[in-house]
């Protein structure tokens, strides 16, 4: 089973994230390359909550063809065009994630992948079977 580290001695995390996970010894690691919201049907979702809805599927779909879970997200790194996007976001994040608390990373950055992607999401997952 992975730990999750939010040590007494420093600042609790300022959202919904762990500030350390330990992955425990033999488990089966994925990485996810970055998730944009594309749907099954090859069309980019028109927001950011629906890019952001169409990436959390999507990855719930990986994990799920690894045998693997939400919860055995270990480490997630978020890019967003804008700040203001997050209130769009986080939502569906929360929605997926539920109490899990991966390690996390939000960053602002100027493009993604074309000009209509507005959000990108990577996740590293571990699980011991």
């Amino acid at each position: 089973m992975n730990q999750f580290h939010n040590p007494s001695s420093i600042a609790a995390p300022i959202s919904a994230y762990s500030h350390a996970v330990e992955v425990s010894p033999n488990a089966r690691w994925l990485t996810l390359s970055g998730q944009i919201g594309i749907g099954i049907d090859g069309l980019l979702g028109k927001d950011v909550a629906e890019q952001s809805e169409l990436i959390w599927h999507n990855i719930q779909e990986i994990l799920v063809s690894a045998s693997m879970e939400i919860t055995d997200i270990v480490k997630m790194t978020a890019y967003l065009l804008d700040p203001a996007d997050v209130v769009d976001y986080a939502p569906v994040k929360s929605k997926y994630l539920g109490e899990h608390r991966p390690a996390s990373t939000l960053i602002y950055v100027s493009a993604l992948a074309t000009p209509e992607v507005t959000v990108e999401v990577e996740v590293v997952a571990a699980r011991v079977d």
